[in-house]
């Protein structure tokens, strides 16, 4: 069964950093793309950042692209998310999940909060 634990969400001001960070387990996690998502409340849940399996490759939706840097440790079975010059736009639930060609799994860890004071 796929489990998903995030966390390193905190309470940051505008301009700040967090790193967050998940342990991904049930699949084998070196063959999947991983992939960050976000839902603020009353909106619904957005992919902000994917990974390939290898780590040779990243995608950022517009609203992140040269804020944040998704990254991965394959023999850890984890996933990073650095988010830098945060912004109050960014606060959110952020989870992690396996990404395959249907979208990400059914499966969803707590997610971890963020939240961008101004």
């Amino acid at each position: 069964q796929v489990q998903l634990v995030e966390s390193g969400g905190g309470l940051v001001q505008a301009g700040g950093s967090l790193r967050l960070s998940c342990v991904a387990s049930g699949r084998t996690f070196s063959s999947y793309v991983m992939g960050w998502f976000r839902q603020a409340p009353g909106s619904q849940r957005e992919l902000v950042a994917r990974i390939t399996s290898g780590g040779g490759m990243s995608t950022y939706a517009d609203s992140v692209k040269g804020r944040f840097i998704i990254s991965r440790d394959n023999a850890e079975n984890m996933v990073f998310l650095q988010m830098n010059s945060l912004k109050p736009e960014d606060t959110a639930v952020y989870y992690c999940n396996f990404l395959d060609r249907r979208g990400p799994s059914d499966y969803w860890g707590q997610g971890t909060q963020v939240t961008v004071s101004s």
